[in-house]
């Protein structure tokens, strides 16, 4: 039985609804070309960062310096930014020769948390020929004097103006730490965002006792990530005019499924790549198809959102009755 595929992203058609997420492989213009045979739909570049804009700015290299007689280990925890790998225009450059060396859609990454120097380089982006570009907003509510609200509207100014600086289609790639996420996602799309990408990871550092330093960590995602993306997914699907992207803890097969069955359009994978190579995106793909075919189903359009929330009459009785569940079959020993 031939399963029919192909589903819409951010208004791009696309083969299939695997994607590979923005992660430093895509720096190399062979591994595109391996994703791209291996089966991917389309490829998320890896970020270009708001540091890297800024760097090019004496506003930037005061923030950069500011403090440093007081909190001079603090710095430690940035990179050098004249050792990124590409510079703003180096980026906008890859972006071009990825576009010419691969026939599947590529989008652009922007990495940040204020409009600064982000509308120029959205513009450029597009111009380079990006089909869409992702806005990364990573921000960490750290001042104990913004409120939330404050918070939010920064999300929302940020997505307004690209949205305003470009023509191709804009997805917002967001954390889940709000207070109502769902109406945090509300006002994205109402901002001019054509799709959401949950959840951005937001990495911990870690400290160095010996040196009494903060240093950088990372911890590549696990198939138990999943579950948090995957039930916002369920609640947002067929309530937002958007298109919806599930990353984080898609490893094995019945994972793409998941997000499939849950509402998303497409599912994103990074860790995966690292951890078994690039050909793991074949193994997701044939086994998505055939998990279809056994169960009937004549295409992923069908499969999509058979097991979202909107199926429910009662979506709060929905989420009350899961956490019920859970805790009354948990049957766990005391060892």
């Amino acid at each position: 039985m031939t399963v029919d595929l192909r589903t819409t992203y951010l208004g791009i058609q696309l083969k299939n609804p695997l994607v590979v997420a923005a992660c430093s492989l895509t720096d190399q213009l062979d591994n595109l070309r391996q994703m791209a045979d291996a089966g991917a739909a389309a490829i998320v570049m890896h970020s270009l960062f708001e540091e890297q804009i800024e760097h090019e700015t004496d506003e930037f290299q005061r923030v950069y310096q500011r403090g440093a007689d007081s909190f001079a280990e603090a710095l430690t925890y940035f990179p050098d930014l004249d050792e990124y790998r590409l510079g703003p225009q180096d980026y906008v450059d890859h972006v071009a020769q990825a576009k010419k060396a691969v026939g599947v859609p590529i989008i652009a990454s922007l990495n940040g948390v204020t409009t600064g120097g982000w509308v120029r380089y959205a513009k450029m982006l597009q111009d380079a020929g990006a089909d869409a570009l992702e806005l990364n907003v990573y921000y960490i509510a750290a001042d104990m004097n913004q409120s939330g609200a404050e918070v939010e509207q920064k999300y929302i100014d940020l997505a307004a103006s690209v949205k305003k600086a470009i023509q191709i289609p804009l997805a917002v790639k967001l954390g889940p730490f709000f207070s109502s996420p769902g109406y945090m996602a509300r006002r994205l799309v109402e901002a001019g965002a054509d799709g959401l990408v949950l959840f951005n990871r937001f990495l911990q550092p870690d400290f160095d006792l010996e040196e009494l330093q903060v240093k950088p960590h990372l911890e590549l995602s696990t198939p138990a990530e999943l579950l948090l993306p995957l039930r916002w997914i369920a609640i947002l699907h067929g309530r937002l005019q958007a298109s919806l992207a599930l990353t984080s803890g898609i490893h094995r097969p019945m994972d793409l499924v998941k997000a499939i069955v849950a509402g998303a359009d497409v599912g994103m994978v990074a860790s995966v790549l690292y951890r078994e190579g690039i050909g793991a995106l074949r193994t997701l793909l044939d086994g998505l198809q055939r998990w279809l075919a056994d169960h009937e189903y004549q295409s992923v359009a069908e499969a999509r959102g058979a097991l979202s929330q909107a199926k429910c009459p009662d979506p709060t009785a929905f989420e009350r009755g899961n956490y019920m569940r859970a805790l009354t079959s948990f049957t766990g020993q005391v060892i």
